[in-house]
């Protein structure tokens, strides 16, 4: 696989890496972290990345604004995201040829796009790792960084879905002078706004008896805080984490944007992503999302999961 995939990246002078919409360190990590590879290994490439961004995770580096003739000319890497709806600037489809890398359990539904799929990787930023180690490509500063942030952040600090490769990738961006210190201090210290932040959504999540919890998070809540709806929506998932008695926990967060309620879903231990999946979703076995119509929606969510930790 990766060979195949450095083979691809060797016919090309023009790289265009594209990733989903409202980014976690995953997909940019992976974005940036892959830009940089090539760029340190090609010197005769040029390599572009684009996307919206989310103001919380611009410490790495900013996207790139090209036009549609570069695009049309360029090999396209989709990172982190296989389904079309998901996917940030939908010009991907301009190219003169598209691969998708990632390590999520979904099925591909990118025309003509040759998918690269390691359900097993943590992170879309270990596949890129793995891709640099199968090829014996050197891995700069700036490239461990990038692909740390996307390491860490995916596997909840190294708390889930460890395996040897994990570290082992881990080991080797380390190795390599992964700024690490700087990831952190920049993905987990908090200010007091954005601690006070926490504590409201803290106090404020419900429970079923049944072991869900979950969050209802309406336009006025993001107005008071003055946030953007990923702030809420992936940032205050976590605030029902490790709460014992508590096996599945969901965040449903409206967006005006596109007036849906967009669902984070995370469980212990029993996997949720078939009824992410049924709502038209995906991600991981614990750790997974989909876009709803509304909130009514959102308590049928509830209810499936209710009825999974029953057994039905």
């Amino acid at each position: 696989m990766y060979q195949e995939i450095n083979a691809k990246i060797s016919q090309y002078s023009s790289i265009v890496i594209f990733r989903h919409q409202r980014p976690d360190m995953d997909a940019l990590g992976s974005q940036i972290g892959l830009k940089h590879l090539i760029l340190d290994n090609y010197q005769d490439k040029q390599v572009y990345i684009v996307g919206d961004m989310n103001e919380k995770y611009n410490f790495l580096e900013s996207m790139d604004t090209i036009d549609d003739d570069i695009i049309k000319n360029s090999l396209a890497i989709i990172v982190d995201v296989a389904v079309v709806s998901m996917i940030s600037d939908d010009r991907y489809n301009l190219a003169k040829e598209v691969i998708v890398i990632d390590h999520h359990n979904n099925d591909c539904d990118v025309a003509n796009a040759t998918h690269y799929k390691n359900i097993k990787a943590a992170a879309a930023c270990q596949m890129i790792v793995e891709l640099a180690m199968a090829n014996n490509l050197k891995i700069t500063e700036k490239c461990a960084t990038a692909l740390y942030s996307g390491m860490v952040t995916d596997s909840g600090r190294f708390l889930f879905s460890l395996t040897p490769e994990l570290f082992e990738c881990a080991s080797l961006l380390v190795k390599q002078g992964a700024r690490t210190s700087y990831i952190y201090e920049k993905l987990y210290s908090e200010n007091l706004k954005d601690k006070k932040m926490k504590a409201y959504f803290t106090t404020k999540f419900k429970t079923n008896g049944k072991g869900v919890a979950y969050l209802f998070n309406k336009q006025s809540e993001i107005d008071k805080f003055q946030v953007d709806v990923a702030t809420i929506s992936r940032g205050m998932v976590g605030v029902m984490a490790n709460i014992e008695g508590i096996e599945i926990w969901a965040n449903f967060t409206y967006d005006k944007s596109v007036n849906k309620v967009l669902g984070e879903f995370r469980s212990k231990k029993i996997e949720i992503l078939p009824i992410a999946k049924k709502y038209g979703g995906g991600g991981h076995a614990l750790a997974c999302g989909a876009t709803l119509d509304n909130f009514k929606v959102a308590k049928q969510v509830i209810d499936d999961f209710t009825k999974l930790l029953q057994g039905e």
